[in-house]
Formats: C-alpha cells, structure tokens, sequence
C-alpha cells in the first residue's frame, strides 16, 4: 500500500470533523464555522442572465481574470484600499482567498524555505504552507493576539521567504494598528521578504476600529502581496470568488499555478462578483447593524463565565477567542459542548495554539436568536463542564 508523505504533514481540516460531530447530534447550534448568515446582493443575481445570454462564456477565460471584474476591483482598490494597480503591480481573480495564499506560497517559495505565522494562526494557512514543502515559523502574539514586531523580527533566517499578518484577524477578531502594519511592512522590505497581507475581513471592524491595508504604502509594491475575499462581505462563501494584489514579476508564476489549478476561476461566478462589487461595500455596512447588536450580546453572556475565562479584545471579523483557565483539552470540551450541551465551537489547537485551552465562536453564520440562545448554551456547558473540577 502506497503512503501519502506529504499530506501526513498536514494537520486534518477542523471543520469537517466538527461537521460531522454536530451531524451525529442533531439539535446543536454551531459557533463554529466563519460564514456570514446573509447571502449576496439582488445585483449578484441579476448578472446571471447576463452571463448565460452569451454562449462565449461557456469557454475558458482569461487566466488572471474577466477584464470587467478585473477593473472593478481595481477601482475598489483605488477608492478604499489606496491600492494601485499598474505597471508595478496587478490583480489576479482566484477561487476564493484560500486559493490566492496557496498560489502566493507557491510562486515565492521553494520547498524547505519558511513562512513566519503569527499565532493564533488560520489553519487554512498552515496547511498551504506543509502541502507546498515549507516549514511553517510561528511567533505569538501578546495577550490581547496583537502582533510583537520584536518577537517576529527574531524569528527571521537566511530560509525566511514571508511574514503573514491577518487583520482583521481570524481567529481572534483582533485589528492590527496602521502603526503595527507598517513596521511589519518596513521589516519585509528590509530583509527582502514578502509581506502577506490577507485582509478578508476588512469591512468587519467595531468600536472605533480602523483596517489599513500595506499594500497602500510607498515602496511596498515590490514586496506585498495582498489576499482578499468577497466571501465574508458579500455572503459569497459557495460562489469562490476572491483576489490578490501581486508584484509584476510573480505575475508569470502566479499565471502559472492557476492555469494548472483551475484555468480559470468559475466564470459564471465572476458576473457575480461584478454585481456584488456594484452594489459595494454600503451592502456589507447594512449587515454590520445587526452584527454590532449580536456581538454585544454575545459579549455580554460571555462575562457570565468570570473567573473561569478571559475574552480579550475582539474589534474585528465575527470571533471572540477564549482563553479558558483549565488544564482541559480543547478537543474534549467541543466535543462534550456538542454532546451534552447541543453547541459547537472550534478548538484553539487548530489555529496553533497548543499550550492552554482556546475556543473560538462564531457569532456571524446564525440569527440573533440562534446566536443568544448558542451562546447561553455555551456559557451553562462551560460553567457546568469547568465545574467538574472544583
């Protein structure tokens, strides 16, 4: 029997074996996968009797993209991202934002280089990073899941190809100052690194909060390659649609890695994606009404657990990152939340953090209602599964 090498060096995808915990226990609210419960704008819809009027588009496309929804986005970077596309730099539609990492780690690396990771980390990323034959650098961040510029300057070696920053971060919901950005930005610039900067939940921000994207600063273009989705903004997740922003010379690479992947990302979903995109970001601001209203709920069931948890700061994305004051196994209390408490989290282990016990929520996939009543049943299990040890 032939063994697969190279993919046991990949940890196992949490969402799936969560899936089937919740499936084996009908009833349980899931908290745990990061979707958004909304779907996309009328204008979304609308394109597809555009696209299927053409009988051209049932065939290939071009590589990089539909030109139509190739310059829509680059005028959305332009606008809000202070991002432009030109001689130096160009966009590359993918399927989905998980694609654009991959083809980006493929295009800068070759097998055994490293990519540093902060931690909590998106498993998504670490797993790209193992299937490519990198080896992946974890560095962690303060108390509050901020970035240490020190830590992650101690942390480079002659192997060092990237530092990755999410922000706003998944999973922690934490949001990286400009400040803090730029240093990481400057770092990679000096040491001749990429700077990866996946900025799927930029629109996702609460109490003040601001998302600032590197990709905007002088000089960075040689050196940042910026990941963004249209999955979480737009309620897009089935449709795979995200993008990149790369320097001009990974262009022939990153060409490379998606005509062998897919050709060409789903045609009928970039018409989509131009609807999406026309109708804008003040159709993601409307949802973010209610998402203001659920976290503070969310939040405020979460104090009910006092001295057994610390809910650090979490002023972007949908998440709250607990750090829960046992010695217990993450992967034991999610599966005894499922169990005998009808709710689903994912563990910290995932996302890398392996010394303490982490649950991650998800407070963006269900209605209010199915939030407040996820979380209650969350905060009564941990009181009652925590309680075991007193």
């Amino acid at each position: 029997m032939l063994t697969p090498f190279r993919m046991q060096a990949v940890q196992t995808p949490i969402i799936p074996v969560v899936g089937e915990l919740i499936r084996q226990n009908p009833g349980t609210i899931s908290l745990g996968q990061g979707v958004v419960h909304y779907g996309p704008p009328p204008q979304a819809t609308k394109q597809l009797a555009r696209f299927l009027s053409d009988p051209e588009n049932n065939r290939y496309k071009p590589v990089q993209g539909i030109p139509p929804l190739v310059e829509i986005i680059e005028s959305k970077l332009k606008a809000e991202n202070g991002i432009l596309c030109g001689p130096e730099r160009h966009v590359v539609v993918t399927a989905g934002a998980n694609m654009a990492f991959f083809a980006a780690i493929l295009a800068i690396t070759d097998p055994g280089d490293e990519i540093i990771l902060l931690t909590p980390y998106y498993f998504n990323h670490d797993m790209a990073v193992a299937m490519a034959g990198c080896r992946v650098v974890t560095v962690p961040t303060d108390d509050n899941y901020q970035p240490c510029v020190d830590r992650i300057a101690a942390a480079i070696t002659p192997k060092t190809r990237a530092i990755l920053t999410i922000s706003p971060n998944n999973p922690s919901g934490a949001v990286y100052p400009e400040a803090t950005l730029r240093e990481i930005n400057a770092l990679c610039r000096w040491h001749g690194l990429y700077h990866l900067s996946d900025e799927a939940y930029e629109y996702f921000t609460y109490d003040g909060a601001t998302h600032f994207s590197p990709g905007s600063l002088p000089d960075s273009a040689e050196t940042t390659i910026s990941l963004y989705s249209l999955s979480k903004a737009y309620g897009f997740a089935s449709w795979r649609i995200g993008y990149m922003v790369i320097p001009a010379h990974l262009l022939e690479a990153v060409k490379k890695i998606q005509d062998t992947m897919l050709i060409c990302p789903p045609v009928i979903s970039q018409y989509a994606a131009i609807g999406a995109l026309e109708a804008g970001v003040a159709y993601c601001r409307k949802q973010l009404r209610d998402f203001r209203e659920v976290r503070s709920m969310a939040r405020e069931a979460l104090q009910r657990l006092g001295p057994l948890c610390t809910v650090p700061p979490a002023e972007g994305a949908f998440f709250y990152l607990l750090h829960l004051h046992t010695q217990r196994d993450a992967m034991e209390l999610v599966e005894r939340l499922i169990r005998e408490h009808g709710v689903a989290v994912l563990p910290g282990s995932t996302f890398g953090l392996t010394e303490g016990c982490y649950l991650r929520i998800s407070y963006g996939a269900l209605t209010k209602e199915k939030v407040v009543e996820g979380v209650s049943r969350l905060v009564s299990g941990l009181q009652a599964l925590l309680g075991e040890e007193t």
